[in-house]
């Protein structure tokens, strides 16, 4: 960052965070009051899937949106399948939170934090009527086998002649995966409609034809190839446009929603071609009323698989570790906002409409930022940094100064 401008900017414009802890005073948040006003949709990020501090903060958040201004559902990158049982559980059913969490179906969210946010959100209802509550709701169609076993149950009680076709056919290949059995025909995709016919049909209750409605997403998931030389049509594509068809569900015609998702999903713009994340979808929709904020960090550690660098990378079934991050580097954007504000802090960037020229120009070039998922290659990935254009991707920043790895479950629920 050469210009002393876009650091007296950034200086100015950010906000500090009094922590990311949850529980405590919120003065330092109130700001997001008028930044919301006409928000319908918040999507909250990650830089990696591993951060405690990330998590904490995210439910720092959640309860202020929620208690503050209303929000009404968090809406996470996890198993649409299995999230009933969670908002089962906020909303004071049986069970117990490690549980519900567990089963979500993802090793990134069987954490202390996760858990903490969940019996959070059990506690805010409890007492309020069933229309003022804080609902959960999962977006990602991957891990159905939740659904699988109620439209199982289903049919076995009231249609045992077609379980055997079910369990050949259905229940055998909806699960697989992401890419796993590509079929141009999509044929797994249209005996799970078809499915959802029969069930609409013989008016089955309404939850088995939720569950069964989830099977046809999973199936396109499915279905659809890892690679295709037109990127609309590779599964990464079609996953985050069904996650975002989830998200719109949620929100129905007044819902006021949270998402929780990575960086990279939540991006309202994309340099590539037809693979637009889930936030592009969300931003053609709602407009203004989506406002995507990216977490990134500073120096310390997180959690993810490793595997080998290039074409062959390996195993990816490897134990979860610690893996080890500094600051960045000065030309990165972590290490840019760093030396403009050392501390935790909040950047609104729809504030760069106002900004001086240079702030803007330098808002236009791609700045390099961290971005890891559940896997990182080992050796090379403190050194691996992927292009953002600010100003199109998001609206928002929270940068953290310290990460330090996300805290899993026990064995006995993990």
């Amino acid at each position: 960052m050469d210009e002393p401008g876009v650091r007296t900017w950034l200086q100015q414009t950010a906000w500090p965070l009094a922590g990311v802890e949850p529980g405590g005073p919120t003065g330092d948040l109130a700001p997001l009051k008028d930044l919301l006003e006409d928000v319908r949709l918040v999507g909250l990020g990650e830089a990696t899937h591993g951060t405690r501090e990330f998590f904490q903060l995210k439910h720092r958040l959640l309860e202020y949106l929620v208690t503050e201004l209303g929000y009404d559902v968090l809406a996470m990158e996890a198993s649409e399948s299995a999230a009933p049982a969670v908002d089962a559980y906020v909303r004071g059913g049986p069970g117990d939170a490690a549980t519900v969490v567990s089963d979500l179906g993802f090793w990134t969210w069987r954490t202390e934090e996760v858990v903490a946010m969940v019996e959070w959100m059990r506690s805010c209802n409890e007492g309020r009527p069933a229309g003022q509550q804080v609902g959960f709701a999962g977006v990602d169609p991957q891990k159905c086998s939740a659904s699988l076993a109620r439209v199982r149950d289903h049919l076995a009680e009231h249609a045992p002649e077609r379980l055997e076709l079910f369990d050949s056919g259905i229940a055998a290949e909806v699960d697989a995966g992401p890419g796993a059995k590509p079929d141009p025909t999509r044929m797994l995709v249209r005996e799970t409609e078809a499915l959802v016919g029969y069930l609409d049909q013989h008016e089955a209750p309404a939850d088995v034809l939720a569950a069964a409605r989830r099977l046809v997403r999973a199936a396109e998931v499915v279905c659809t190839a890892r690679e295709h030389k037109d990127p609309a049509k590779t599964t990464f594509a079609v996953r985050d446009w069904l996650m975002a068809d989830a998200v719109s569900d949620v929100a129905g015609d007044n819902g006021k929603v949270v998402l929780w998702a990575h960086n990279g999903h939540l991006a309202a713009s994309r340099q590539t071609a037809g693979l637009w994340p889930l936030g592009k979808h969300l931003r053609d929709r709602y407009g203004s009323a989506y406002y995507a904020v990216a977490l990134l960090c500073g120096s310390g550690a997180f959690r993810a698989r490793r595997m080998l660098p290039g074409p062959w990378p390996g195993a990816m079934d490897g134990p979860v570790i610690s893996n080890k991050l500094d600051r960045g580097g000065f030309n990165s954007l972590e290490g840019q906002l760093a030396a403009a504000n050392p501390g935790d802090h909040f950047l609104d960037l729809r504030a760069a409409a106002n900004a001086p020229v240079e702030v803007k120009k330098w808002l236009e070039e791609p700045q390099m930022f961290r971005s890891f998922g559940a896997y990182v290659q080992r050796w090379t990935y403190r050194y691996q940094f992927a292009p953002t254009h600010l100003t199109e991707e998001y609206d928002a920043l929270a940068y953290v100064a310290t990460t330090s790895p996300s805290r899993p479950l026990p064995d006995r629920v993990a």
